[in-house]
């Protein structure tokens, strides 16, 4: 194993590699669009600018002049994306693994090899000494750390059939099971534009395939693309979709017209752009009223709207889904109606009006299909 760590290190620094980047990476954004599906579920992520901006790096350029969505300090997170993607190669690991990989470590520490976490995680996957990821010494050493996630990943019985975030659930256990979802666009394109500036065969083998399911597209539309969304405001271009349940159409309907109220926890909901402030919404008091409208009865609170109907993965995600944050999956402390298109609606807090954020602002705890 020491063998094959030292030579992934030799095929990550090597020059001659580096050099080499910029025509396999723009091959590599050809062969992205080729089947023409996933790339273009990308919400807000370019595969061909990132091939480009990663090649513009790995060919020399300073990190001031890249720009990637989603990494911000991208001459030190493309090299370890690369070192990631080149422990995968080595193993023989096939690219939905190596895509696994990438997202766990953007979620876990953005791709940075950090020093310190929570108690004592460490590295680009935060992992533990106390839990048997090597000393604190090893897991610093990214190939190493790289090599022990995918050691654990395959020991995940069915993990080529689970979602990304099932699977990186599945080996790090986290508190936040589905937050690896949201890097799941970024992780494939940096995947596939780093597998093609490796010798051999990894284009064809190893390169993350495009065509995906439909349940993944939903999951690449994180609602980037609408830019920002003023507080109590449509975004341009959103429209409720035409093939939703007509129910959670009408539910989705309803809590729009709620846009820009006020806050107000313990309000019914009932009436709010009355002057009762007790008439206003609250997180829950929406998703309930909303779905009365529609002839959908939930109960009151967060806490028991978390049970209602049956649990769904994040990465299939269904317009009038309700999506759970703050304090834990079991009982957690809000509550939001997905839209569609990466939206959702929400009565945030206190002083905050009911708006539409992107998804991929939340840290999503649980998901309910309430129809």
């Amino acid at each position: 194993m020491k063998a094959l760590a030292a030579g992934i290190g030799v095929v990550v620094l090597s020059p001659i590699l580096i050099a080499s980047t910029g025509i396999m990476l723009i091959a590599s954004a050809d062969a992205m669009q080729s089947n023409g599906s996933f790339a273009s579920c990308l919400n807000g992520i370019d595969s061909d600018e990132v091939a480009d901006q990663v090649a513009k790096l790995l060919d020399g350029a300073s990190g001031k002049d890249v720009h990637v969505d989603g990494l911000d300090l991208p001459d030190e997170q493309v090299p370890n994306a690369q070192t990631i993607v080149a422990a995968g190669l080595s193993l023989d690991i096939p690219a939905k693994g190596q895509v696994i990989a990438l997202a766990t470590a953007m979620q876990e520490s953005r791709l940075r090899n950090l020093a310190t976490g929570d108690r004592d995680s460490l590295g680009l996957f935060q992992q533990r000494p106390s839990q048997g990821w090597g000393t604190a010494e090893q897991i610093r050493d990214p190939i190493h750390a790289s090599e022990q996630f995918y050691t654990h990943l395959l020991k995940v019985d069915g993990w080529q059939q689970m979602t990304i975030t099932q699977a990186a659930q599945a080996v790090q256990k986290s508190g936040f099971p589905n937050a690896y979802a949201r890097w799941e666009p970024l992780a494939t394109a940096l995947q596939s534009a780093i597998a093609k500036t490796f010798p051999g065969d990894a284009a064809d083998k190893h390169t993350a395939q495009t065509t995906q399911s439909s349940a993944s597209c939903a999951l690449g539309q994180t609602g980037a693309g609408f830019g920002f969304i003023p507080a109590g405001s449509v975004p341009a271009g959103y429209v409720i979709p035409k093939d939703a349940d007509p129910r959670a159409r009408k539910a989705i309907a309803w809590a729009m017209q709620q846009l820009g109220t006020l806050y107000q926890w313990g309000g019914s909901c009932t009436d709010a752009h009355g002057p009762d402030p007790m008439g206003r919404c609250d997180c829950s008091s929406l998703m309930l009223q909303a779905y009365a409208h529609a002839g959908v009865t939930l109960t009151r609170t967060t806490y028991t709207q978390v049970r209602e109907g049956k649990a769904v993965s994040a990465s299939d995600l269904q317009p009038g889904d309700l999506l759970f944050s703050r304090g834990t999956a079991a009982r957690p402390e809000h509550v939001g109606m997905y839209m569609g298109a990466g939206l959702v609606i929400e009565a945030p807090r206190t002083t905050k009006p009911v708006r539409i954020t992107p998804i991929k602002d939340w840290s999503i705890l649980a998901v309910r299909r309430v129809l």
